[in-house]
């Protein structure tokens, strides 16, 4: 009876140390996988696109726009929120953050393509961003459900050349197999979850979110928002005490 039961500690011991050593095993590869994303957070620099290189100080409104390339509702919100930014010049400043959503099949990857082109020519992202809004249609699941994924990166390069510079094609293509431009895309979609920010279009001014997240919001609308916060900003300054 001893004996038997000692052979099945044994046994037991033995197995807890071999699932102990494939757990080890495991864990070491996932580390070597993820390291490089980890590492990656915070990124070196805050996430997102500035629309405009205006001088930004403490009175300069802050609206940002959360965005996914292939979303009809962040396509609308466009043109309006552009219209808004021209008509404020320096006193409203826009960051576009990216959020690729998972049921838009190359959401991630039109992201990755803004990446890229940033980084190769800043002055270009938003050019290649009012792109895919006008062509959007191309990159949606229906269009592109016949066709193999490596079929469809291929295309979104092309595509992305055409509206930035046939020029920089290689650099694009390179950039798809670039782990940077993976890593940069993910922060991107890890930042607007971090921010709470489930849906496209989303929009905060001033870190604070807009109501009816999902939905477009027209030029007078922007007006709507913006308008009183100047005004507050006026007042605020004339009830400054004088003191020379």
């Amino acid at each position: 009876m001893g004996r038997v039961l000692g052979k099945k500690v044994k046994y037991f011991i033995t197995s807890l140390a071999t699932v102990a050593e494939a757990c080890a095993v495991h864990l070491g590869t996932v580390l070597a996988i993820d390291v490089g994303f980890f590492q990656s957070l915070p990124p070196a620099k805050y996430d997102g696109f500035l629309y405009t290189n205006n001088r930004v100080d403490s009175d300069t409104i802050l609206i940002e726009a959360f965005f996914d390339p292939v979303c009809p509702d962040s396509r609308d919100s466009w043109p309006p929120l552009k219209q808004a930014i021209h008509h404020y010049g320096s006193r409203v400043s826009l960051i576009v953050h990216l959020l690729p959503l998972p049921y838009h099949d190359y959401a991630f990857a039109t992201s990755r393509a803004l990446h890229i082109v940033n980084l190769l020519n800043p002055s270009a992202t938003f050019r290649l961003l009012d792109s895919f809004f006008e062509y959007q249609e191309r990159f949606y699941n229906a269009q592109t459900s016949n066709k193999s994924r490596d079929a469809v990166i291929n295309e979104i390069s092309e595509f992305t050349a055409e509206a930035v510079g046939n020029s920089y094609y290689s650099a694009i293509v390179s950039g798809f197999n670039d782990r940077k431009t993976d890593l940069k895309t993910r922060v991107s979609f890890k930042y607007s979850a971090s921010r709470g920010v489930f849906g496209t279009p989303t929009f905060y001014i001033n870190g604070f979110a807009l109501p009816d997240s999902g939905s477009t919001i027209d030029y007078m609308g922007w007006r709507s928002f913006i308008d009183p916060l100047l005004v507050g900003q006026t007042r605020n300054r004339d009830d400054l005490p004088h003191l020379f």
